[in-house]
């Protein structure tokens, strides 16, 4: 694979990465599309534009602007077809999958097939989407981590729903990317809080100082 385009003419990023969001139908990939939309708007340093079939964000990384198009390859049967066209040029891959069903899962297989035959050594992670269904996972997160680890990927739980680690997801990824054409000086891992600490800091955010003590949150923090 090339190095990331760098090119000194546009001023409006400093690299350009191409992503695929892989996975079957219905794993809730238009989720994660659709809050690209909303950190574009609520972050004045992001840009957001709008195809036919991917969206172009782009995100800050010590100074410097990634632009990121991402391109949701659909699940349908037909698409794997497509898949074989949108990975041309393809510099990372997110393999998206549901955790609250067991055959969005198992379906991962498939798709890795697809990758290694027509993007092998693409930089990928695994995501565990829709992490706010929780309450009816079939897929335990020791198995998906394991299986990550089998197939040498990072793997993140995420809510699109919630905004939960859509963008560390998505500057994971940019740091394997970049780290694989000789960037690896510039940026280290993304760090991802769990979805207990999460909720802990969106309580502290939206309490006043005075009521803080009055939330079951200071029960939590005691531990």
């Amino acid at each position: 694979m090339s190095s990331p385009p760098h090119s000194p003419t546009l001023k409006n990023y400093d690299y350009l990465l191409k992503f695929l969001l892989v996975g079957d139908s219905d794993v809730g990939k238009e989720e994660i599309l659709e809050k690209l939309d909303e950190v574009a708007r609520a972050f004045a340093t992001q840009h957001l534009a709008t195809g036919y079939n991917h969206k172009t964000a782009t995100i800050w990384m010590d100074g410097k602007r990634v632009k990121l198009q991402i391109w949701d390859t659909s699940g349908q049967g037909r698409f794997c077809t497509i898949f074989r066209t949108y990975s041309r040029g393809a510099h990372g891959i997110l393999l998206v999958y549901d955790i609250s069903n067991r055959w969005s899962f198992e379906g991962i297989d498939r798709w890795l097939s697809e990758v290694e035959e027509h993007a092998p050594g693409v930089p990928k992670i695994l995501l565990g989407n829709r992490l706010h269904l929780a309450f009816k996972r079939q897929i335990g997160l020791e198995e998906a981590l394991s299986y990550a680890k089998k197939h040498d990927m990072v793997y993140f739980e995420v809510s699109g729903l919630c905004d939960f680690n859509v963008t560390e997801s998505l500057t994971e990824l940019s740091r394997l990317v970049l780290k694989r054409n000789g960037l690896d000086r510039l940026w280290s891992t993304a760090k991802v809080l769990s979805l207990q600490d999460y909720c802990c800091r969106t309580i502290v955010n939206c309490v006043s100082t005075y009521a803080i003590d009055y939330t079951l949150l200071t029960e939590y923090l005691s531990y």
